[in-house]
């Protein structure tokens, strides 16, 4: 057997469960590739005593304090596989070796996919938004819009007028109902049903859109939900449960972050409907602690057993 515990994926869920497993003296290895979901972002928001940091600059102070921990080691590394044999679970890394432990922490997050409109993807992560909650405040009393990506994406601007003016642009897919249009009248969003078919300005600021009837609307920041899958097969391969949420299907966990197979945890987007770093960070302890606890008992049993 090789290490207690292996977590995959180095971002704000699988350092924290790292974390919380050294400091209980476990064997664990972090196997990060270095392409963080939100490595767009220039800076990270509703972190208690670290608004405003840099994500990257959040990851290295991380890593830097698991390197307290004897018991923890971090390998900048592309996990290609994992399978469950003879009761270990072992993970393939991309040069062909592999890895086993008695316990497994998936952190993998979600991959993101833009809608194909001309000039967004370069302002992704700047002028280009997903959550006000993240980013709201730096843009505020700024002129809004919000492109309409998703069945739900009229929810999100119900919840912009709070930071400014906003528009909602349907892209004529995603038209609210009557119920949905009085609601949005009475936050004051406007409704506009001609697509965007492309963004102006120079990248990565934002002057605004330009609309398939030729028109060209001022908007400084446009919020969208960009479409979200699993980053990672691994869950799937292992044969652990999902969930469907809002936006994508999460890997199905208990309060503890245990996935329906044994010894298989998960934390962060991959496995909750609401995505932050924040949500991210408190599940990945529950994940470490989680599987510290199993270790623990499945130690005490053994030994009643033997006993």
């Amino acid at each position: 057997m090789g290490y207690d515990v292996i977590v995959v994926g180095g971002s704000f869920a699988g350092l924290s469960a790292a974390q919380a497993l050294g400091r209980a003296r476990r064997s664990v290895l972090v196997i990060d590739g270095g392409q963080p979901r939100n490595r767009f972002a220039a800076a990270a928001h509703n972190i208690f005593g670290h608004d405003g940091t840099p994500p990257a600059r959040l990851f290295a102070h991380g890593r830097a304090e698991l390197a307290r921990y004897p018991t923890v080691e971090v390998r900048a590394a592309q996990a290609s596989g994992v399978a469950a044999l003879a009761g270990e679970l072992v993970v393939t890394l991309d040069d062909g070796s592999t890895r086993s432990a008695r316990r497994l922490v998936l952190a993998t997050g979600l991959r993101d996919s833009l809608p194909d409109v001309p000039g967004l993807a370069t302002r992704w992560g700047t002028t280009v938004l997903h959550c006000p909650y993240c980013h709201g405040f730096e843009v505020a009393d700024r002129a809004l819009g919000v492109l309409a990506n998703h069945p739900g994406a009229a929810h999100q601007a119900l919840l912009l007028p709070d930071w400014g003016p906003t528009t909602y642009f349907t892209q004529g897919r995603y038209p609210p109902d009557a119920d949905t249009a009085a609601k949005l009248a009475a936050r004051g969003v406007v409704v506009e049903h001609s697509p965007v078919v492309g963004l102006v300005g120079k990248a990565p600021a934002l002057d605004g859109v330009r609309l398939a009837d030729g028109r060209i609307l001022a908007v400084d920041a446009l919020f969208t939900v960009p479409a979200s899958t699993q980053a990672s097969p691994f869950a799937a391969d292992l044969g652990c449960a999902f969930d469907d949420g809002p936006l994508c299907a999460h890997v199905r966990v208990d309060a503890m972050k245990q996935t329906t197979v044994p010894g298989v945890y998960a934390a962060g987007d991959a496995a909750s409907p609401m995505h932050s770093a924040t949500t991210a960070i408190a599940a990945g302890v529950l994940a470490g602690v989680g599987a510290h606890q199993s270790l623990v008992a499945e130690a005490a049993s053994a030994g009643f057993r033997a006993a």
